[in-house]
């Protein structure tokens, strides 16, 4: 298995994970949406079609500009044409059903970040 996919030019963001773990079996929805972040050219919070198509370009998927297209229309839930920060849940069940992510509500045991769910049930299981 290659990663030389995984190496890219310093300013751009290329694999899901650092270290070439681009298709780990099972991703938290935290770990969905950092990595989405990158993809956020302007750095104003809400993520465009242009911004997404990029995103699964870089994942290796065929017609990124229609699944993007769809996968915004699908989560933009107020019509203005972003996926803003309240909507990427929807945006979190179009990877997992029409991209092939396999996502996880719940942080991983070992490590992941502490902001990764504000639930109280889920910082019980610690």
């Amino acid at each position: 298995m290659s990663t030389a996919k995984c190496m890219a030019p310093a300013a751009a963001p290329r694999c899901l994970f650092p270290g070439g773990r681009e298709h780990r079996t099972t991703i938290t929805a935290a770990e969905f949406k950092e990595w989405l972040k990158q993809f956020d050219a302007d750095r104003d919070g809400r993520i465009s079609a242009r911004e997404l198509r990029e995103a699964i370009r870089r994942r290796g998927a065929w017609f990124p500009n229609l699944r993007a297209w769809r996968a915004v229309r699908r989560a933009d839930r107020d019509g203005d044409g972003f996926v803003n920060d309240w909507e990427i849940e929807n945006l979190v069940q179009f990877a997992e059903d029409e991209l092939g992510f396999r996502i996880s509500k719940e942080p991983e045991a070992a490590g992941g970040s502490g902001r990764a769910s504000s639930s109280a049930s889920l910082n019980r299981k610690r």
